[in-house]
């Protein structure tokens, strides 16, 4: 008998989702689009808050808080559209995801820093680099910080991080971004290892 997850509704999680056998199953632009696009279908139907995201080509992050559904309810949901899409287009049978999501509670306005943070380093963190630029890596949120003029989506709130910076930092989008690029960050997640090969951009 599986035991069934307990989340506090008051947090953020840092929620990851991995490939099976970490396999890429967001290979191209097309299916990065369509990964958000199931988040946006959600997000319509069950309100949630990211506070920054990264789409990889084998796994993605979010760091997440619902509003008033359950964050499995959100996740089982934004990830069975995706594996409906992923099956009708590339004629897949069988599971796509190597496991339930990993999910860890983020409690303080320090530990939502280094996730945030570690989420958007993810396209530099790599053995090989996948952009210069983390503001050229559009599979992220971290564009959306760095230039305030991009619509962002309904469900990313990209102004509660500044507030959480400490002295003698500002409290604005262009230092949290400063932040990002400046220190390198861990956080908790499943083992996983590199990517196998950049995202079709």
């Amino acid at each position: 008998m599986t035991r069934r997850r307990e989340f506090n509704p008051d947090s953020y999680y840092h929620v990851i989702m991995r490939g099976n056998n970490r396999q890429p199953i967001f290979r191209t632009k097309e299916d990065m689009h369509e990964l958000k696009r199931a988040f946006l279908y959600v997000h319509q139907r069950y309100p949630f808050t990211i506070l920054a995201w990264c789409f990889m080509t084998n796994h993605y992050h979010i760091l997440i808080k619902p509003k008033q559904d359950s964050l499995s309810k959100i996740m089982s949901l934004v990830n069975r559209r995706y594996s409906h899409y992923y099956g009708k287009r590339y004629r897949h049978i069988g599971r796509i995801y190597q496991k339930r999501f990993f999910a860890k509670e983020v409690a303080s306005p320090h530990g939502l820093l280094v996730v945030s943070s570690y989420i958007h380093r993810n396209p530099i963190q790599t053995t090989q680099p996948m952009v210069k630029r983390l503001s050229h890596y559009p599979y992220s949120s971290f564009p959306f910080y760095w230039n305030e003029d991009l619509p962002a989506p309904p469900f990313l709130d990209r102004y509660f991080l500044s507030t959480l910076l400490p002295a003698p930092l500002e409290q604005n989008n262009a230092a949290y971004c400063q932040y990002c690029l400046k220190y390198t960050q861990k956080a908790e997640e499943d083992k996983h290892v590199e990517e196998l090969a950049p995202p079709e951009m």
